[in-house]
């Protein structure tokens, strides 16, 4: 017995010892190695020793008073909107985060939205993580896969190790797009991403008051109301989760700091806000985009937020000035506008509720606040005359302008998907040129943001101009916290970390700027900055749907010396040929290093190649049971391409209305469903045209196989169809689709079976209209 227990006891010793070099290993290696057990084990708990299991807190690995973090990302934001940054739109929240704290003025995103966040997360460029452009118009090409790879783990994934807990509410749009069905896989849903809980929509953009919803990995329909007892609205809706999050986070475990990351859907299209806050901009605009460029300019250096020797860069020739328009475009124009600040000024509100509630919970002292005042500039998707439904850009489809005029009084509202004028975003990126999409030009990739942490940060409402990108986020907070980016994460080698750290200029208004070279690419637009230069090539307009073809390896490029010339308005290529092929050599070595290869030009076209995965691709019947949502990048392709809708049913004596199937909703798509004892096949060309094609008579009853026959004119773009529909293989009723939609049916809305969540397809039924009689199943054979 006493050999036994000495054995033990050597073995023991020896763990012990091991342990101590497990902590060094734990370092570079997340999840940390386990140690070896440091109590006694005897031959019973009498003659042994436990160790209690710790929590796991930052104090648990040294880290002492830990700072919470919430970042603040906005969407589709130019550098001239925000009244912080001299916009005419009331930020006072943002405002407050910069008082408190410091503002940067030369701070750089990725020119697009799901890009600029895999690049926030990772600290990586977006190239190196595979998205150099959404997913949807991936290519499978290593930067343009649309797959954040395991060797790029997050930073909130660090986070957590250390002991965080993560909450993300908001927009998620870096789920491959054949990942978000309820198969998944969830390993790049939010979970997978770093974080312990998610709220809000996973995809490019949603409707504000009918959000394609998911909690965790579940998709859920919005409430009818906020917590509050006001009309729905999903801004408000993530913040009355993101409070609550916080304030249970520290009542239930206040030794594990928290990181939110609040990332709405404003102010991407579409431009949806309470008409109280619409009316408060009312006439504020009707000077026009050229006035409102001229006076933010003015703002902007006031506020010394831009140099007092910057220029404003002149209105491109392809964009109208506002005194050129006539009285009924310029009434329709500036209320698009009115409607815009109105949703700027809300979701500001809305985020100075979350700033309100940590202040209330004594926090604000040591919670680290970045707000990013844009994932990109100000977004040119509305097209040169604006948008009522944002659809119709997406799919190359012209609105009339009887179509903006018939909607002035209801824009904002649950009725519309609209979006502002090129000309307006164009104003919004005062004082710069282009707006989203164009990574070559500031206007495109410069936002404002703001950075307060009372505890760590001595300055108060003071200006930083060292240039720095999105990728310098995840760096900073490491570094701040006192956490080494690991070497190897969950089993996998880790890419190392491109971003540089911001914290050397906290407190050192004059510190030397340490990102010295970054470069930018975006759908073939092409840029690098290097010791104070810049050279720009800008290859398609943002306010076109595509561009003529061009070389994207000679490129017409331009030379800004951006050192003393902030607002690149002074083109110098012509002056410096040699420093011109410098950086364009340079650009190409950066290119070569960070998977910007090969160049791709391509908008819309992408959306359609077929080099990403697909879990219809090869299937030509597909069989769904009743109540199925289905994300159109889970659903097959049924877009200019023959096929039948079958669904088995069982209608009772007294009949059933209901959805039987659609995908879309009121701002495109199409369905087949019963209304007032008829079968009924209706699509919804954007909002644009509709056609409606139904039974001459109401159907019978009893077990019954009701059928929809589409047989497209061509396999092409706009193609028209015949539609037939039939009972029992009975034709009952025939019509005519005459022009279909070529590229995306939906932003955020699903294919349903059964019943139809989202907007209603025609609005003489209410969602979810769900089928009163019993539907066995529905199924879609392609031709």
């Amino acid at each position: 017995m006493h050999r036994a227990t000495h054995r033990l006891q050597l073995l023991i010793a020896a763990g012990t010892a091991a342990f101590a070099g497990s902590i060094a290993l734990a370092q570079q290696m997340l999840p940390p190695p386990d140690g070896a057990f440091e109590g006694k084990i005897g031959l019973t708990y009498k003659d042994s020793e436990p160790v209690k299991p710790k929590l796991k807190t930052p104090e648990t690995f040294g880290i002492k008073d830990a700072p919470n973090i919430l970042i603040v990302l906005i969407d589709d934001c130019g550098f001239g909107q925000m009244g912080t940054f001299g916009g005419a739109i009331p930020t006072p929240a943002l405002d407050r985060v910069a008082n408190n704290g410091l503002r940067f003025n030369r701070f750089h995103t990725t020119a697009l939205c799901s890009p600029t966040r895999a690049a926030l997360l990772t600290g990586r460029n977006h190239h190196s993580v595979g998205s150099g452009v959404i997913g949807e118009a991936g290519t499978g090409f290593p930067g343009y896969d649309g797959i954040i790879p395991a060797s790029a783990g997050t930073f909130a994934e660090v986070l957590r190790e250390y002991g965080y807990m993560n909450a993300w509410f908001g927009k998620n749009h870096n789920v491959p797009d054949w990942e978000t069905s309820i198969v998944g896989p969830f390993d790049r849903w939010a979970d997978g991403l770093g974080f312990d809980y998610f709220y809000g929509f996973v995809g490019g953009d949603t409707d504000q008051y009918s959000p394609a919803l998911v909690e965790n990995k579940k998709r859920l329909e919005p409430p009818a109301t906020n917590e509050d007892g006001s009309p729905y609205h999903l801004t408000t809706d993530l913040a009355d989760h993101a409070i609550r999050m916080m304030r249970a986070s520290k009542a239930v475990a206040p030794q594990r700091p928290f990181f939110v990351y609040f990332a709405t859907g404003a102010t991407h299209a579409p431009h949806q806000v309470p008409e109280e806050w619409i009316a408060k901009f009312k006439g504020k605009f009707d000077g026009g985009w050229d006035k409102y460029r001229e006076e933010t300019f003015a703002r902007q250096k006031k506020q010394g937020v831009i140099p007092s020797d910057a220029k404003l860069t002149p209105r491109p020739d392809s964009l109208p000035a506002w005194d050129s328009l006539p009285a009924d475009q310029r009434q329709v124009y500036a209320r698009m506008m009115e409607v815009f600040a109105a949703f700027t000024a809300h979701t500001d509100h809305e985020v100075g509720r979350l700033l309100d509630t940590i202040d209330e919970m004594g926090e604000l002292d040591n919670t680290i606040v970045i707000y990013m005042a844009g994932d990109n500039g100000s977004s040119a998707e509305g097209g040169l005359e604006g948008l009522v439904n944002e659809m119709t850009f997406f799919n190359a489809i012209a609105e009339p302008l009887e179509m903006k005029l018939d909607s002035l009084d209801s824009l904002g509202s649950a009725k519309h998907y609209n979006h502002f004028p090129a000309a307006w975003a164009w104003a919004m990126d005062t004082p710069f040129q282009w707006t989203k999409q164009i990574a070559s030009h500031f206007g495109g990739t410069r936002n404002g943001m703001a950075i307060s942490w009372p505890k760590g940060i001595k300055a108060r409402g003071e200006l930083r101009d060292q240039f720095h990108h999105v990728i310098d986020i995840a760096p900073t907070l490491l570094e701040v916290i006192g956490i080494e980016a690991p070497a190897e994460l969950n089993g996998v080698a880790q890419k190392p970390i491109e971003g540089v750290s911001m914290a050397y200029a906290f407190d050192d208004a004059d510190a030397e700027d340490r990102r010295t070279t970054q470069y930018f690419e975006m759908l073939g637009n092409q840029g690098l900055y290097h010791d104070g230069w810049m050279v720009s090539a800008v290859r398609g307009i943002p306010w076109e749907s595509e561009s003529p073809p061009i070389d994207l390896l000679d490129m017409p490029w331009e030379l800004y010396h951006v050192e003393e010339d902030f607002a690149q308005a002074n083109d110098l290529a012509k002056q410096h040929p040699e420093k011109v092929q410098e950086l364009v050599k340079l650009f190409f070595a950066e290119a070569a290093k960070y998977q910007v290869l090969p160049l791709d030009g391509r908008k819309t076209e992408r959306l359609n190649v077929e080099n990403r995965p697909s879990l219809t691709q090869g299937r030509t019947t597909f069989t769904y049971p009743n109540h199925l949502r289905l994300p159109e990048g889970a659903a097959p392709d049924l877009k200019h391409k023959s096929h039948e809708i079958v669904a088995e049913v069982n209608i009772p004596d007294h009949g059933a209305d209901g959805m039987l199937f659609t995908q879309g909703g009121r701002f495109g798509g199409f369905g087949l469903f019963v209304k007032d004892g008829k079968l009924v096949y209706h699509y919804n060309l954007v909002g644009v045209d509709r056609y409606n094609i139904e039974s001459e008579n109401k159907l019978p009853t009893g077990d019954v196989v009701l059928k929809a026959v589409y047989k497209t004119d061509a396999d092409k773009p706009f193609a028209g169809a015949e539609v037939t529909l039939y009972a029992n293989d009975k034709a009952i009723g025939k019509g005519r689709v005459e022009k279909s939609i070529p590229n995306r049916v939906t932003l955020d809305e699903t294919l349903d079976i059964g019943f139809d969540t989202g907007t209603p397809l025609v609005d003489d039924y209410e969602v979810p209209f769900a089928f009163e009689g019993k539907l066995k199943s529905v199924t879609v054979n392609l031709e």
